[in-house]
């Protein structure tokens, strides 16, 4: 069942989501050749704890760490370990926050210095189709709508669309339904309305779609060895059009980027 949120719980959830993006810009400039997983993964449980609030992810369902870290040809649920980072790898960093009851969790694929072109390209298209997907999350539409938007983006540049792990719907849970497939067909699944949050995250492979687990029970990789890319926002439906309650702006701040990619689906000003 989807549980609605009033506008005050939409706030409480923004708060949480900024605490996540907030922890992935401070990660931002600390991601660079020779960096260590685990002490990565220990100052981002001391800065969430920090912001007054609790690691999402760690304890749950087991899981053993802050963040899911999920390096080159891991897809998702990676567990950080002590193999310094390279040149060249690309690294999906997933978090999640609990605060006021609410959850924020989002994610973003990072650079390790110099990535080959062909990754770059992987990654530019997978950040490119969260957006086209986000898009589709307004008033009326269903969820196949975006999971279409965002399978036909990909599936037009050659790359796999995971089919095994999806978006899901979030509030005093982590997941909550709806389940948010980066796949489908227009009109299909649940209809949207106001109030209703959810997490959109593509999981797009430079080649097969198909995927198969470490015997650690957590960790997925492509299953052709090829990098992966991982992108995730927090959105809410508020007066029938998408709005970002996570950002990439502080991201984008600690590494001296400039865009304005955010600005259609950001109704609120965000002061970093």
């Amino acid at each position: 069942m989807v549980k609605i949120k009033t506008a005050e719980e939409i706030e409480l959830m923004r708060e949480s989501a900024l605490v996540v993006s907030r922890t992935l810009g401070m990660l931002a400039s600390e991601i660079k050749p020779g960096a260590n997983p685990l002490a990565l993964d220990k100052m981002a449980e001391d800065f969430i704890r920090e912001q007054g609030a609790e690691p999402g992810f760690l304890g749950m369902y087991d899981f053993p760490n802050t963040l899911n870290w999920s390096p080159n040809a891991q897809v998702v649920h990676g567990i950080p370990n002590n193999e310094p980072l390279k040149e060249g790898d690309v690294i999906s960093v997933d978090c999640g926050a609990l605060k006021n009851g609410y959850y924020g969790d989002h994610a973003y694929t990072f650079e390790v210095g110099e990535v080959a072109e062909a990754t770059k390209k992987l990654l530019q298209v997978t950040k490119e189709s969260l957006y086209v997907g986000i898009r589709e999350f307004k008033e009326g539409n269903r969820v196949g709508d975006v999971g279409f938007a965002i399978q036909k983006y990909c599936e037009s540049h050659g790359y796999g669309v995971v089919r095994e792990l999806v978006g899901h719907g979030l509030g005093t849970e982590l997941h909550e339904d709806p389940q948010m497939p980066n796949y489908g067909k227009r009109g299909r699944g649940k209809k949207f309305v106001n109030g209703m949050v959810v997490a959109i995250e593509p999981m797009i492979n430079m080649g097969t779609r198909r995927i198969k687990q470490l015997k650690d029970g957590w960790t997925i990789l492509t299953a052709d060895g090829k990098p992966s890319a991982h992108f995730e926002h927090d959105v809410a439906l508020v007066d029938g059009k998408p709005e970002l309650l996570s950002t990439f702006q502080y991201i984008y701040k600690a590494l001296g980027i400039e865009s304005s990619e955010e600005e259609e689906f950001r109704h609120q000003n965000l002061v970093l």
